[in-house]
């Protein structure tokens, strides 16, 4: 029969088949377990089951269960028989179970209780079934036997293939590893039974990349098989991963899986400059730091291990140029570390080496991990300014009493680019704003311009210029410090204080002072001072002069008993020498005091007439000063306090009052007859108001009497009167009554000038009561008297004896 894949399937159901039949067989012979259980139920007293050691015990007898897995048949498959010894095969016992899949995938005969599985069961879904067994009569129903938990197992067959559950799978080795040196670990898993037969049993092999890489049957340890992996030719390979069940015996399922290996890298190759010379040019004028040019070696690994350091390996390439690496690009940047000279020479080549920073000691039998190349600099020339010699600057030297017109000294300079060509000098003139020196521009010659004072300025510092004669922009400067030598030309002078003390009980021999000098004069060979007492002093008897020989002198007595009442100055002349040359002398006066002193010697006055009297007081006595004084100052403060607080009182009692005088202002009042809430006189005397303190009458025409205003304004045609006017006239007299206190108050005034409008008890005043049209006759106003005089003049207007009033 030709081999097909359908055969090929037919002969695995086949097997199947009979590896299945094989499992009935040894479970009901070999295999079989046979398991009692007792029937006694939970309930049963304790009598009976101490009787029960009497008889026979009576239980469920069956074996132990087990189902194959894909069962194929059309007709249930038999799993087992459940029998109670108690049944003896009269039928009149009931079989019946519960639990998982009862009724639905093991159904069972009722009669013999025979259990068959009526459905294809995956022992991957569910490995087991545990249900529960009754025997019942069958005509009672009763339980005969106590329920009992029983379990079917399912029989595992191969039918799962190995999973690669974590794949696809990344690894990494280095390069130039070791054989056998592990990579990774793949692992598969399998679904079926790994108690039961060889289901689960999975073996590893590589289907794809043996040649590279093997893989452990057992583990699935991934390991090299050569020694020789290059990242720099291939980084990376695939391998396919094979895992096979049944421990890789025929008929067994298979699984694969991707394992992707990357080979990292490592530090075995060197750095390699493309050229073996690079050539560049710089301009002989360039600053220090400049940069020449830049320059790479090459690395084929990657990372950190392409890191590398540049260096110069030749002695004289290292004094003119320095090399620094680019960390980002890793570039050698050669800049100028001294002035180049195109004079001195025109072309440097400079020795340049790589070297790898990370070099790996596993490698260091391939070779040297470093690498030279050459790099040629030519300097350009260009006009340079001249150069002067000595380049850092000159230091001359001039006597302080030289002559105007003396040398001081020679600068020179020279052209760089071509011998002999001319050069001109001169002095910067901000450097030397007094013109102390002049310069000969062709020469250099310096000399003196003005006369030097060495106290005043010991030291000149100037810069010359030298120039080329054919091109006035190249232009070069350099210091030129000139000393002032010291001449002796200051004498020497005492230094201050010029005085001195004595107490009058100073004993004979008595150190009293001691001279020092000053002297502006700086010889080279030090100071050194004579002192001796001025001629005119020679026959001094008081006092003797003694020289130390160090540049100081002392002043001792020579007698004692010195008196200050006949005599408390004494004038002493010394006179001081340097030495020269020449010698110079001066001569200083030192006042000497006499003094009274104390026992311990201390000076406690120099005056003839004064008297030296301790005025020191106790600390008893400063306290009780200090305590008076706080007495007086409290004092004070109690005396300004009381004179506030009643201060305060006054002012009080004074708005009291005033409050007082308001309220019985704001009364009504009770007519005419009430002569206790004002000034009656006041009332009586309305037109005889006195002058405004303020601005009032300085503001407007003087104020005449309501009576004649309205008189005035009402002669010749009867025109009536404009009470505008009017108002403004009771203004006026509100303001006069503000600005002076003599005056009724504000209150009583404006109650008696406005009543109100709309009143329901009418006004009382008899002025809105003024018509042309009345009919009634106002003449008897008159005869009231002078009290009425006002009202008269506005009701009877027609008599002209009032016109004056």
């Amino acid at each position: 029969i030709r081999p097909t894949p359908f055969n090929a399937i037919l002969v695995l159901e086949i097997v199947d088949l009979l590896v299945a039949l094989w499992l009935l067989h040894c479970c009901s012979c070999g295999w079989s377990e046979t398991t009692r259980t007792n029937g006694v139920a939970k309930d049963e007293t304790k009598e009976q089951e101490l009787m029960s050691h009497e008889r026979v015990k009576r239980g469920w007898v069956w074996n132990q269960f087990f189902v194959v897995e894909e069962y194929t048949g059309t007709e249930p498959l038999y799993v087992g028989k459940i029998h109670t010894d108690s049944d003896e095969g009269e039928g009149n016992i009931k079989y019946t179970i519960s639990g998982e899949g009862a009724g639905t995938i093991f159904i069972i005969d009722e009669l013999t209780g025979d259990i068959h599985a009526t459905e294809r069961l995956d022992r991957e879904e569910q490995s087991y079934y545990t249900l529960r067994a009754q025997a019942r009569d069958r005509l009672t129903n009763h339980l005969l036997e106590s329920e009992s938990e029983f379990v079917i197992k399912v029989q595992d067959i191969n039918d799962s293939e190995p999973k690669f559950l974590e794949g696809p799978y990344i690894g990494s080795v280095g390069e130039l590893s070791q054989i056998g040196t592990s990579v990774m670990k793949v692992t598969a898993s399998d679904a079926d039974d790994p108690t039961y037969g060889s289901s689960a049993r999975v073996v590893y092999s590589v289907l794809d990349g043996e040649r590279f890489f093997t893989v452990d049957r057992q583990t699935g340890l991934i390991r090299t098989a050569v020694a020789d992996l290059d990242r720099e030719k291939q980084d990376r390979y695939e391998l396919v991963v094979k895992a096979t069940d049944m421990a890789g015996q025929m008929g067994g399922l298979s699984g694969s899986t991707t394992v992707t290996i990357v080979i990292t890298d490592v530090n075995d190759n060197p750095p390699r400059f493309p050229q073996k010379m690079y050539q560049f040019s710089m301009s002989e004028g360039a600053a220090v730091g400049t940069p020449v040019g830049r320059v790479i070696a090459t690395d084929a690994d990657m990372g950190e291990n392409t890191d590398m350091s540049y260096l110069i390996k030749d002695e004289e390439g290292g004094e003119l140029f320095k090399v620094t690496t680019d960390s980002d690009t890793q570039e050698a940047i050669i800049t100028i570390k001294k002035a180049l000279d195109f004079e001195s020479k025109r072309t440097h080549n400079v020795v340049v080496e790589a070297v790898n920073k990370h070099v790996d000691p596993r490698f260091s039998e391939l070779g040297s991990f470093r690498d030279q190349t050459i790099v040629r600099v030519s300097v350009n020339d260009i006009d340079e300014p001249p150069v002067f010699h000595p380049a850092e600057g000159t230091i001359l030297e001039v006597q302080e009493d030289a002559r105007l017109g003396a040398l001081v000294g020679t600068v020179t300079a020279k052209d760089p680019d071509m011998e002999n060509a001319p050069v001109r000098y001169s002095i910067d003139q901000s450097t030397d704003q007094e013109q102390i020196f002049h310069i000969d521009p062709v020469s250099g010659a310096i000399t003196l311009g003005n006369i030097l004072d060495r106290e005043t300025a010991g030291w000149h510092n100037i810069t010359v210029m030298a120039v080329e004669a054919d091109n006035v922009s190249q232009i070069s400067h350099s210091s030129v410090s000139i000393r002032i030598l010291d001449v002796n030309d200051n004498p020497p002078e005492l230094a201050t204080p010029y005085e001195a003390s004595i107490c009058e009980d100073a004993k004979p021999g008595q150190l009293i002072h001691s001279i020092s000098v000053v002297d502006r004069d700086e010889p080279q060979l030090g100071h050194r001072y004579y002192f001796t007492l001025a001629p005119e002093a020679t026959n001094n008897r008081h006092f003797t002069l003694w020289d130390v020989k160090d540049n100081t002198a002392g002043i001792r007595t020579q007698r004692s008993g010195f008196n200050r009442h006949e005599q408390n100055v004494y004038l002493l002349p010394i006179l001081v020498v340097d030495s020269g040359p020449p010698a110079l002398s001066s001569t200083g006066t030192l006042t000497i005091h006499v003094c009274g002193c104390d026992p311990e010697g201390t000076i406690q006055s120099c005056n003839a007439t004064a008297y030296a009297i301790s005025t020191s007081l106790s600390p008893g006595a400063l306290i009780a000063l200090l305590v008076c004084m706080l007495i007086l100052i409290v004092l004070v403060l109690l005396i300004l306090t009381l004179k506030r607080h009643r201060k305060g009182q006054s002012m009080s009692e004074d708005e009291e009052d005033m409050r007082d005088n308001v309220i019985k202002y704001n009364d009504e009042g009770g007519g005419e007859q009430d002569t206790q809430a004002y000034d009656m006189s006041t009332l009586r005397n309305l037109f005889d108001f006195p002058e405004t303190k303020g601005s009032l009458s300085e503001s407007g025409p003087e104020l005449r009497t309501l009576p004649q205003w309205i008189q005035g304004r009402m002669s010749g045609d009867g025109e009536a009167a404009d009470f505008s006017l009017f108002k403004g006239y009771i203004r006026k007299k509100v303001e006069q009554t503000d600005g002076d206190l003599s005056v009724p108050p504000y209150d009583s005034f404006q109650t008696y000038a406005f009543e109100g409008n709309s009143s329901p008890a009418l006004s009382l005043s008899s002025i809105h009561t003024l018509s042309t049209t009345s009919d009634q006759d106002f003449s008897y106003l008159s005869d009231w008297g002078p009290r009425f005089r006002q009202l008269a003049g506005y009701y009877a207007p027609g008599h002209p004896e009032e016109d004056g009033s």
